[in-house]
């Protein structure tokens, strides 16, 4: 048996050597591998979720999300924040543990100097999608802008804003992390 092992180990320092022509470099045909004997399991078992890793370093990680919806009824928009608004909530703080605040936002008519307030949100990211009617906000380094149904816009965290006007049928699609925020008036 050691003879046939030093007889191997010969075969193969001597091919490694040779270099193969052409014709020698044709694919190799191997055995076909047994497959192993399908296991009996126990039934699946719906696994917890786990936290989503971060991506950036310094960023904490997402906590377990859970499924959620949240169907359009009128008796959903109540007070908030402001008092010229009512607010939809859609669910997002809960399921995703505070991170993510989504509500749709219904602006109150008459716009009045409550409205017209300066201020900032403390926040990390702010998306506001018009969904039916328009405002018009003056952002600090951008001037006045009027965004109607279909403009979207991002507000750089801190960004000094002041609401300007609004339509009678004006509404918007707010989405904001973290869920808990501060808004600083100035």
């Amino acid at each position: 048996m050691a003879k046939r092992a030093a007889k191997r180990a010969t075969s193969k320092s001597t091919k490694a050597k040779r270099k193969p022509t052409p014709a020698a470099r044709k694919p190799i045909r191997k055995a076909a591998a047994r497959k192993p004997a399908a296991r009996k399991s126990a039934p699946k078992r719906a696994a917890k979720p786990a936290a989503r890793k971060s991506t950036a370093p310094g960023v904490p990680a997402w906590p377990p999300q859970r499924f959620t919806v949240s169907h359009l009824f009128d008796g959903d928009f109540v007070g908030g924040l402001r008092s010229y608004a009512r607010y939809r909530d859609l669910g997002t703080a809960a399921a995703t543990g505070g991170r993510v605040q989504a509500h749709v936002i219904r602006m109150i008519p008459p716009v009045t100097d409550e409205v017209r307030k300066a201020h900032y949100h403390d926040v990390e990211f702010q998306l506001v999608y018009v969904l039916k009617g328009s405002m018009t906000t003056d952002f600090e380094g951008q001037g006045p802008v009027t965004m109607r149904a279909g403009s979207c816009w991002i507000q750089p965290p801190k960004i000094k804003h002041t609401v300007l006007d609004y339509s009678d049928d004006c509404e918007v699609l707010e989405i904001i992390l973290p869920a808990d925020f501060e808004t600083v008036a100035l």
